[in-house]
């Protein structure tokens, strides 16, 4: 059972990631962080959030994981009207200046937690970033703030573990191509499939000494709070005691929640604050603590701010969700399968999932 106590739970939120503006109607769009705003002023009445503000990242930063050419390309949006990166990827005048903010946002949360000053914390940041690819924009993404964290605390904060999990609803193939020949870094991702970006299949395990570090579990639309619960425990849990990550970053998109415009999925705010439980638990085994959620998709603005108000509350030790219910019969043979091919998969790297 686990004891409810305060904890130093910091926040990152700014006005100024409004100023990535895109096209009306577009899903990723400034309304989504005013949503989240204001559910979390209701909340900051009774707890205590350190509130860190952004700093701009340096270019030798974000040269990290995204190549100089690109970087040079996003810098020339700046001050442009609507520049198209793709079909759906779009900068506004202010959009550069807001992604040096989100990724030194990112940097500075990682700094503090790893420090001591704060034991978790969440950089609700704009424009999202798990489908950015080295080279490229892609899926509303601009720069992979997550990613960005993972490097920069190897770098910088001289981690030598980091992992990521990606609960958005869209699988991170940014996230997973920068990291797929690197053992320092482990990628778990759990994702509706087939869906957009059609990567992160179970066989898709990194490559060269990266072997074994890519973990994906493609899944079936309809899965909710108990599937997913199970899969963490069932896999997540297991592979992560086993990895010891000094720190654990987490790509929080919340288009799994039932009502989200873009997903298939039935996650609720309680499912969401039980996987944060979960990271915790993992985190005070493995890393003194040390979580930080950026967040990532989430396209219903009247959910959106209930999902992240839930997961803040969890982070500070205010609440202590443990999801009980069992998954449907139905549901259950889902997830066994996928358990089953994921551990076949994975069964010649890591000793604690053999079937």
């Amino acid at each position: 059972m686990t004891t409810l106590r305060p904890l130093r739970t910091g926040i990152v939120r700014d006005l100024r990631f409004l100023d990535h503006v895109t096209a009306d109607g577009h899903p990723e769009n400034p309304g989504r962080l005013l949503s989240i705003h204001a559910a979390l002023e209701d909340l900051m009445n009774e707890i205590s959030l350190a509130e860190i503000k952004p700093r701009r990242a340096e270019p030798a930063e974000i040269e990290l994981i995204h190549s100089p050419d690109y970087l040079r390309a996003l810098a020339s949006t700046a001050g442009k009207e609507h520049c198209a990166l793709t079909p759906d990827t779009f900068t506004s005048p202010g959009s550069y200046e807001t992604v040096l903010l989100a990724a030194g946002g990112m940097c500075e949360m990682i700094a503090r937690v790893v420090s001591g000053e704060l034991d978790n914390g969440f950089v609700l940041l704009r424009p999202p970033g798990h489908h950015a690819e080295r080279n490229r924009a892609m899926g509303y993404c601009l720069v992979n703030n997550i990613a960005l964290g993972a490097m920069f605390a190897r770098r910088y904060l001289g981690l030598n573990r980091v992992l990521i999990v990606d609960w958005d609803v869209h699988h991170g193939n940014g996230t997973q191509h920068i990291f797929e020949d690197d053992p320092s870094v482990m990628f778990f991702s759990l994702h509706q499939y087939p869906h957009f970006p059609g990567t992160g299949v179970f066989t898709e395990i990194g490559r060269g000494p990266g072997e074994g570090y890519t973990v994906n579990i493609p899944l079936p639309k309809g899965l909710g709070d108990a599937e997913y619960r199970m899969l963490f425990e069932t896999v997540l849990v297991p592979l992560a005691l086993e990895f010891e990550p000094e720190l654990i970053l987490v790509s929080a998109g919340f288009d799994t929640h039932r009502e989200d415009p873009l997903g298939g999925m039935r996650m609720t705010p309680l499912g969401f604050a039980g996987l944060t439980r979960s990271l915790m638990r993992i985190a005070e085994r493995c890393c003194r603590g040390r979580l930080v959620l950026g967040l990532e998709g989430g396209y219903n603005g009247a959910v959106l701010g209930d999902c992240v108000r839930a997961v803040v509350s969890e982070l500070s030790g205010s609440t202590c969700s443990d999801l009980s219910e069992p998954p449907s019969k139905k549901h259950r043979k889902q997830v066994a399968r996928a358990v089953s091919r994921c551990f076949h998969v994975h069964r010649r790297f890591w000793k604690t999932i053999q079937p």
